[in-house]
């Protein structure tokens, strides 16, 4: 059955639906296609449903108890976790509303965010099982138990089934690109990944609590992949955003990946591509194809987070920053600014144990110089972006380890925010969150631009604090507006 969003309802009786509520209408979810692609036979008894945050909850109610299924998966991820709580929420009341006993279905959680929380949250007294871990083959089985065998869930449970499903061999699995409907592909970004894991052990992330088996970066056969890849560029795909989280871990790989985009590219395909970098790892064989790539066609993704050194040791980054921004970071940034036309996305994460206002600001300085070339004199760079993010405490992460010396208070609601540290206070932070916002929507998407020779944070800060006194608030903005009241404030 295809995939469908929103729209007329209708009754259409089917036994698996997988759904999820996506942060956007153009972020489609691989992982659902991935599910439904992997059901073997059952494949053709299941229909994908697929909505996003800001839609009004009827929109996700009705087509879900319409679809009437025996089998209903959802994949729950830190954004949609209190969305997917609402939704389960009000789908309860109208099942047991409905004439037709055999309304409610099966509830099947997975995703990562249910993957770690603990057996008393909440959004598990709404399912009958939960599959903890990479689900394309565990839930497939499951799906065959209830469908072939008749199994049911234990009844007066208050706890689902929880089924710890591990790593699959991607080597093994279907991919599922082909599920991409032709309405992702005319306005969507289409979510693809050449691999999975990561090596590293950054402690905020839940790749550090993995085992060595389960944190090992695998690799989908190269030939195949690409063979899909050639099919959604024929299909018209105009945006390819990488999963992978080290994207350049093999060189080789990489270099191969990138020239087969390079060469769609100079046969006139109108695509661009997202990769995810570590800024270690650009030998001279990566730098000569990156800098080949028209403008407008690349972005790169680069994971700073921080360049305090105490505070990287501290949370298990893979190096020291101090060397790494002298030695590595400024010249690859230096080289990515100056010889390759690629947009430049930096992150940071406010928040850290131990790492002050003070600390923060002046790395983020660093950072923006590098990124805007104040060596060579000219301004602010246009292809530069700085992301700048809040520690969040995702369920399992080994930062926790560091809550009781640090004084860490976190946001006990999803997405778990940093709100309070020994070292950086609640108003910091509240500062730093209201930076963060205006940054977006004025420095990154190029509202105006700043000086790129000089130093921004407190500037910046401090404007960005009167913004917040003016509007009293940092969203829902009109652009013009803020615009006038930025140029009048500077």
């Amino acid at each position: 059955m295809a995939n469908r969003h929103c729209g007329s309802v209708r009754r259409i009786v089917t036994d698996i639906v997988l759904t999820t509520i996506n942060a956007k209408w153009i972020h489609p979810s691989l992982a659902l296609r991935l599910l439904k692609a992997n059901l073997d036979r059952l494949e053709t008894r299941c229909e994908i449903i697929e909505f996003a945050l800001r839609q009004p909850l009827a929109e996700k109610i009705e087509p879900l108890v319409a679809a009437h299924p025996k089998i209903l998966g959802i994949s729950v991820s830190i954004w949609n976790h209190l969305a997917v709580l609402e939704l389960l929420g009000k789908l309860e009341k109208a099942w047991a509303a409905d004439s037709d006993a055999a309304a409610r279905p099966i509830v099947v959680l997975g995703g990562p965010e249910v993957s770690h929380l603990p057996p008393e949250a909440e959004i598990f007294k709404y399912a009958d099982y939960v599959i903890r871990g990479e689900g394309e083959i565990a839930f497939r089985e499951l799906c065959e138990k209830i469908l072939t065998n008749g199994h049911q869930p234990a009844q007066g449970t208050k706890t689902p089934q929880f089924i710890e499903a591990g790593n699959v061999d991607i080597g093994q699995i279907k991919s599922a690109y082909h599920l991409y409907t032709d309405e992702d592909i005319i306005g969507k970004l289409i979510y693809v990944e050449a691999s999975r894991g990561c090596p590293f052990n950054c402690e905020f992330c839940l790749s550090a609590t993995a085992s060595a088996e389960h944190s090992a970066v695998r690799e989908f056969p190269l030939e195949p992949f690409l063979a899909e890849m050639d099919e959604l560029v024929k299909r018209g795909v105009k945006t390819f955003k990488f999963l992978d989280r080290t994207f350049n871990l093999n060189i080789k790989r990489a270099v191969q990946i990138c020239g087969f985009f390079l060469k769609k590219i100079q046969e006139r395909a109108q695509i661009v591509v997202h990769f995810e970098m570590v800024p270690s790892l650009f030998p001279q064989e990566l730098r000569e194809i990156l800098t080949r790539f028209p403008p407008g066609t690349l972005r790169l993704e680069i994971g700073i987070q921080t360049l305090n050194a105490e505070v990287s040791a501290r949370i298990g980054r893979p190096a020291n920053p101090e060397k790494e921004m002298e030695g590595t970071l400024v010249p690859v940034i230096r080289f990515l600014r100056e010889k390759t036309r690629a947009i430049i996305h930096a992150d940071l994460i406010a928040g850290l144990p131990g790492e002050d206002l003070a600390s923060f600001g002046e790395g983020f300085d660093r950072l923006w110089l590098a990124l805007c070339g104040s060596d060579s004199g000219d301004g602010q760079n246009p292809r530069a972006e700085i992301q700048l993010g809040i520690l969040k405490l995702l369920p399992g992460a080994l930062i926790s380890r560091h809550n009781e010396k640090f004084a860490m208070r976190y946001n006990p609601a999803p997405p778990y925010e940093i709100e309070e540290t020994s070292a950086m206070s609640a108003d910091d932070l509240r500062r730093i969150k209201n930076f963060a916002r205006f940054w977006e929507i004025i420095v990154n998407r190029g509202l105006v631009s700043l000086d790129g020779k000089k130093p921004v944070f407190e500037k910046f800060m401090t404007l960005s604090d009167a913004l917040l006194a003016h509007f009293g608030r940092n969203w829902g903005i009109d652009r013009h507006k803020l615009r006038e009241i930025v140029e009048k404030l500077s």
